[in-house]
């Protein structure tokens, strides 16, 4: 049997693929929604994935140190040490900088560490870790610098001696690694001018012996909830397992944004219907003629259901493809990371084979209603 749906596309072909290629950079833009999502857990993630710690010591009743404040002693590090099943435990800092960049100004986000303790929070892919606890720094790529660069920070300028790629906060921001003592000096000390008036007003100078939170590696054999209830019960602080952290990193940080890009893709997925179904409608009534001859002639309904129908399903076949490649092929381009799961692709697929099924029944509706005595005369 001549496939009706085929013979009518090819007298239009360049106008019915340029349409379905219309509608597919929205189905694009729906599969880069979803690639944003995935790309905020996947960047929430890195810090953490890095660091490898079974436990997170934090400020008591603070969900630290990336969703909230968090301030500790370092010199709690001795006392955590000596807890049973505790193998290491490190000190660390976190603080939002911005720093100059070819008279740019970049935003980053700056861990410190025990740079001589053998620890390392990062990836290297050029040049070495810190060997010197003073004006070294580790940065990203996306920052811009290389190798051997010169950053100003605070009152120091750090040479670049490493690079990273890809290691971003949760934010998005570009990484930068810097020795623990001078990351505290950043974040906890007052400009000379600050400690004069707190003098002169009584106060005392600002404490730089303090961290944002403590990742513990907890020995094999011992259980870290275990290990994290006892340090809870004697030292009074917030500890959260390794899930727990990627809980709140993934559920408290961007539980919001993940609402609204499942907003904007539920707009857009009905924008898309509506689009596909006013398109297959217009094409059933632009030949509105030809099917009243059909049915004159004697075919049945179901031959004149299924070209419609093929149409559509034809339509956001090449609309899904245009979009798919339209996603892959722009998702480096955007600031943030846009991470492209198959099984969304997937199930997006079937997403759009339902619109388009939906949306060729106005056009079937109207082309069964169609007399077919309209094919003779006017």
């Amino acid at each position: 049997m001549i496939n009706l749906a085929q013979r009518d596309i090819s007298h239009s072909l360049g106008k019915f693929i340029t349409t379905a290629l219309g509608v597919g950079m929205l189905i694009g833009v729906m599969l880069i929604m979803l690639g944003v999502y995935r790309g905020m857990v996947h960047d929430a993630m890195i810090v953490p994935n890095d660091l490898k710690a079974d436990l997170w010591v934090v400020q008591k009743d603070t969900l630290g140190p990336f969703a909230e404040s968090s301030r500790l002693h370092e010199d709690l590090k001795y006392a955590l040490s000596g807890f049973t099943g505790v193998e290491k435990v490190y000190p660390l800092t976190f603080q939002s900088l911005q720093i100059i960049q070819n008279k740019k100004p970049i935003r980053v986000y700056a861990l410190g560490y025990e740079s001589l303790s053998g620890f390392t929070p990062f990836r290297l892919v050029e040049g070495r870790a810190i060997s010197i606890a003073h004006q070294e720094i580790i940065v990203d790529i996306k920052t811009g610098f290389k190798l051997g660069d010169s950053i100003s920070l605070g009152r120091n300028t750090y040479r670049v001696v490493g690079l990273t790629k890809k290691a971003v906060s949760s934010g998005g921001d570009p990484m930068i690694y810097l020795d623990l003592s001078e990351a505290q000096e950043l974040q906890f000390l007052f400009s000379n001018e600050q400690i004069r008036n707190d003098r002169f007003r009584g106060g005392e100078a600002s404490a730089t012996a303090m961290v944002n939170t403590f990742v513990l590696k907890v020995k094999k054999g011992f259980d870290p909830i275990a290990v994290a209830q006892e340090i809870k019960r004697w030292k009074h602080q917030e500890v959260y397992t390794e899930e727990e952290q990627a809980s709140i990193l993934t559920t408290n940080l961007i539980e919001r944004s993940a609402k609204q890009i499942g907003m904007f893709t539920v707009i857009l997925l009905i924008v898309s219907s509506v689009i596909i179904s006013l398109i297959i409608y217009t094409m059933t009534m632009g030949k509105i003629k030809e099917i009243a001859i059909l049915k004159l002639i004697g075919a049945p309904n179901s031959v004149i259901t299924r070209m419609i129908g093929q149409q559509s399903l034809l339509l956001g076949g090449i609309a899904f493809i245009g979009g798919n490649i339209f996603a892959h092929a722009s998702a480096d381009i955007f600031p943030k990371t846009i991470v492209l799961f198959y099984s969304d692709t997937a199930k997006l697929f079937v997403v759009v084979i339902i619109i388009s099924i939906l949306a060729s029944l106005s056009g079937i509706r109207s082309a069964l209603n169609v007399d077919p005595a309209s094919a003779i005369g006017g």
